[in-house]
C-alpha cells in the first residue's frame, strides 16, 4: 500500500470520529433542551397552581377559656431555730419529721460560761444590797447629826458649821441614792442572766414539724444567727398550707382578686385534685416578669400536701367578649401580629389583631377577628396578600374550644 492511500484512509477516519462527535454534542444539546423545557413547564404549573392550607373558622363563645399555672407550696409557717445561748450539746430530743408540739424541749445545751456570769452577777447584786444598808445608817447619822446642829441656838455654832453638816446630810442621801441605783442595775444585769439561763432548753416555737436537724451531743453552739453560726433546728407548720403561683398580667382582670376559685392538681400524690381558691394577692405586677403572686389556704389536717410540692393550678377565665384562636394562626411582621383571612372567594387578606391573652398555645384576641372569619392555619411564607388559596379536603373538623377546623 502506498503511502498515499494510507494518508486517505487516516483522513476519511477522521471525518467519521468528526461527525460522530458532533451527532453525539447535537443529541446531549437536544436532550439538554427537552429537560430545561420539562422544568419550565412544571414550575410553570406549580406557579400556577392554587396552594393547598389549613382553614380554621372562628366561633363567638361565652365561656372563657381556662388557665393553668405552675406553683408550688409552701409551709404556713417554717423557721430556723438558732442556739440563744453558747455551749455545749447536752443532749437533743427531736429529730427529722417529728410532730412536735408548741414549747416542747427539741434540745438542751450546757452553758458553763453563763453559769459563771450568773453567779457573779448575783454575788455582786449581794455587795450591792449590803451597800445600800451602810450608806443608809451613813445617811442616817449624817441626817440626825444637821438636825441637832440646826436646832441648836444661835451663837453657839458658828453659820459656816451648820452648812458644814447640811451638805455632809445631803452628800449622804445622795451616796444612798446612788447605792440604790446601783443595786437596781445589778438586779437587772441577773434578770438578763437569769433569762439568758432559759434558753439553755431548746423549745418548739409552735406546733409543727422537724425538717432539718444540724446538731449532735458534744457539739459547740454559738448564740446568734451571724453567717458563721450553725441553726439547730429547721421546723415548719404545715396545716392550712399555702400554693404560691405566678399568675401572668394578661389575667390580672380576672385573678387579681380574692375568693376566684381554682384547682389544684398534684402529680405523683395521692391527694389528686384539690378544690381551692384564691386567698390574697400581690396587687401589683412584677415589672421583670409581668407575673403577679397569688396564695391559695388549703387546709392540710392529714399532711397530704408538704411543703416544695410542684403542682398545677387551674382557673376558669371570663371571656369578656374575646375571641379565641390557636396560636398557629397568628403570624408576625415589623407591623405586628397578624392573621390571615381568607374571603368567600378563597383570597387571602392580612389583617392586623390585637393579643388580649396569650395561653400558650392558644390566643385571646380582643381585635381584628370576628366570628365566622375563616383563618389560615401555618401560613407559609410565600402566600402573598390577594393571593387565592385551597382548602385542604382532608383537614379535621373537630372545634378547638372557640375556633373550628375545617
Amino acid at each position: 500500500m502506498s503511502a498515499t492511500d494510507t494518508g486517505r484512509k487516516l483522513q476519511r477516519a477522521a471525518i467519521i470520529f468528526a461527525i460522530v462527535l458532533l451527532i453525539a454534542f447535537l443529541l446531549m444539546f437536544i436532550v439538554k433542551a427537552y429537560h430545561r423545557h420539562v422544568l419550565a413547564r412544571d414550575t410553570a404549573r406549580a406557579a400556577g397552581a392554587v396552594p393547598l392550607v389549613d382553614i380554621i373558622r372562628v366561633r363567638g363563645s361565652e365561656a372563657g377559656g381556662a388557665l393553668t399555672v405552675p406553683g408550688e407550696t409552701a409551709a404556713w409557717y417554717e423557721s430556723t431555730i438558732f442556739a440563744r445561748v453558747s455551749g455545749y450539746v447536752v443532749s437533743w430530743h427531736a429529730d427529722i419529721g417529728d410532730h412536735v408540739k408548741s414549747e416542747e424541749v427539741l434540745a438542751r445545751i450546757d452553758t458553763p460560761e453563763l453559769d459563771a456570769e450568773l453567779q457573779a452577777a448575783e454575788a455582786k447584786l449581794q455587795v450591792a444590797k449590803a451597800q445600800v444598808k451602810v450608806k443608809e445608817a451613813d445617811a442616817a447619822f449624817a441626817k440626825s447629826t444637821y438636825e441637832r446642829w440646826r436646832d441648836s441656838p444661835k451663837g453657839v455654832v458658828s453659820d459656816q458649821e451648820r452648812e458644814d453638816k447640811k451638805a455632809g446630810d445631803a452628800a449622804a442621801a445622795a451616796q444612798l441614792d446612788a447605792a440604790r441605783a446601783q443595786v437596781v442595775l445589778d438586779q437587772a444585769d441577773v434578770d438578763r442572766l437569769s433569762a439568758f439561763e432559759k434558753f439553755k432548753l431548746v423549745t418548739a416555737p409552735y406546733a409543727g414539724t422537724v425538717v432539718e436537724r444540724r446538731i449532735d451531743i458534744g457539739n459547740l453552739v454559738t448564740a446568734g444567727s451571724a453567717a458563721g453560726n450553725t441553726p439547730l433546728y429547721r421546723m415548719s407548720q404545715d396545716d392550712p398550707i399555702r400554693v404560691l403561683v405566678d399568675v401572668p398580667q394578661s389575667a390580672a382582670p380576672d385573678l387579681m382578686k380574692n375568693g376566684v376559685p381554682a384547682q389544684i392538681l398534684v402529680n405523683d400524690s395521692p391527694a389528686g385534685v384539690i378544690a381551692g381558691h384564691i386567698t390574697r394577692t400581690s396587687d401589683a405586677i412584677n415589672p421583670q416578669a409581668r407575673t403577679f403572686r397569688a396564695e391559695l389556704d388549703i387546709p392540710n389536717p392529714h399532711d397530704r400536701l408538704v411543703p416544695g410540692l410542684y403542682v398545677q393550678v387551674a382557673f376558669q377565665l371570663q371571656n369578656g367578649g374575646l375571641l379565641s384562636v390557636p396560636a398557629a394562626a397568628l403570624t408576625f411582621s415589623a407591623e405586628g401580629p397578624r392573621v390571615a383571612v381568607v374571603g368567600s372567594d378563597h383570597t387571602v387578606h392580612f389583617r392586623a389583631v390585637t393579643i388580649a391573652r396569650d395561653d400558650g398555645d392558644r390566643v385571646q384576641l380582643a381585635s381584628g377577628v370576628s366570628s365566622g372569619d375563616e383563618l389560615v392555619l401555618n401560613i407559609s411564607n410565600q402566600i402573598a396578600e390577594g393571593q387565592k388559596v385551597e382548602p385542604r379536603s382532608d383537614a379535621p373538623s373537630a372545634p378547638l374550644a372557640n375556633s373550628q377546623v375545617r
